[in-house]
């Protein structure tokens, strides 16, 4: 028969093994210079931020910088970056004109189908340059996962726009990661427009896609919590009624509407107050798309069509509720568009009205 401490050290030595070999596990996942986290994806370069704007939060229903004072967002979308590029008018020229219509923000749609055919370290050297020179110029930066569809049945309105759950969680840990710290980069727009598009893609409830919301929002302030994420309502993004009753239960949030002038009809503003105007009376409410053209106009479609009567008639209803927004276009191409060509950039009617309030209103 053993003597009982050697079948102790018998006992104890395995379990010593174990628990060594697992203490070693866990520090070698610590070590980022480990081949288990081997990328070839370069990280942002940082010192290409020369100077940081202020930081943007979340107070009340207001936006508002470091010092507290409040801060209205007054801007324009540019097409996808790809799009620019294949265009070969990527370049700083293109956002210093952006700035100087009077721009002090840029949307940049990120369409799901050209982040795949990019792979990911050409598309966010491409987003790093946009940011660069964005911050260079004074304008804060919306990045938007430009999706329309229902992210639940993983159904979209067309192949551009296909994503899942796995792809568009992994895109805003990337994203989130990468500009954490860069004050310029201040909004992170989930998904661009939910729709069920009459049951053509599904069904999913609200309940259903403010998890959704949540779990990513998690993801984004994990890795940066002085994000602000943007949360966009049902109907193509325009409807926010159910916010009312329950709200995304996350800190440094505001929600977007996309009010295209044919989503209702008259009144007007009666309206826009019933279906997401009121929620900017508790929350941050930014348009983060609106636009409009002639029936006549190159690539008139539902719902951007109107008499010319719906600039005015919204950005005067935003400044009346203090609401921020971005006009859809920038771009030659893309309809509703904002100028006609690259070599003049001759604003379009919607360019003019657009250009003429950003330079009257974002002048401080």
């Amino acid at each position: 028969m053993k003597p009982l401490h050697y079948c102790v050290k018998l006992f104890l030595f395995p379990l010593f093994i174990f628990i060594s070999e697992n203490t070693l596990a866990d520090d070698a996942w610590q070590n980022a210079s480990g081949w288990w986290n081997a990328t070839d994806i370069p990280a942002f370069d940082k010192s290409k931020i020369t100077k940081q704007l202020s930081l943007v939060k979340v107070q009340g229903n207001k936006f508002v910088d470091e010092s507290g004072k409040v801060m209205v967002f007054r801007g324009v979308n540019i097409s996808d970056p790809d799009k620019i590029s294949r265009d070969k008018h990527f370049t700083k020229k293109h956002f210093e004109v952006i700035k100087a219509w009077g721009a002090n923000v840029v949307r940049i749609p990120v369409h799901p189908s050209a982040w795949r055919k990019n792979g990911k370290q050409a598309y966010l050297a491409m987003l790093d340059q946009a940011v660069i020179w964005a911050n260079e110029l004074n304008m804060y930066v919306i990045l938007d996962w430009h999706s329309i569809g229902n992210l639940k049945s993983q159904m979209f309105q067309n192949n551009s726009y296909y994503t899942d759950r796995g792809e568009t969680n992994d895109f805003w840990r990337t994203v989130s990661e990468r500009y954490a710290g860069i004050n310029a980069v201040a909004f992170y727009e989930i998904f661009n427009e939910p729709t069920v598009f009459g049951g053509r893609l599904g069904i999913v409830s609200w309940e259903e896609w403010k998890a959704i919301n949540e779990e990513i929002i998690t993801v984004i302030q994990a890795h940066n919590p002085k994000a602000i994420s943007l949360v966009a309502g049902f109907n193509w993004a325009y409807d926010l009624k159910p916010v009312a009753t329950a709200p995304i239960e996350r800190d440094n949030i505001a929600y977007v509407s996309h009010p295209y002038p044919m989503k209702v009809p008259a009144p007007y503003e009666k309206n826009w107050e019933r279906d997401f105007g009121f929620i900017a009376d508790k929350y941050p409410v930014f348009a983060t798309e609106i636009g409009y053209q002639l029936a006549t106009d190159k690539g008139a479609h539902v719902p951007v069509i109107d008499d010319g009567k719906y600039g005015k008639r919204i950005t005067d209803y935003f400044g009346s509720k203090g609401i921020s927004w971005v006009a859809w276009v920038f771009d030659p191409d893309w309809s509703p568009q904002m100028f006609t060509d690259y070599e003049t950039y001759e604003p379009t009617m919607q360019g003019k009205h657009f250009r003429e309030v950003m330079l009257r209103e974002n002048k401080n």
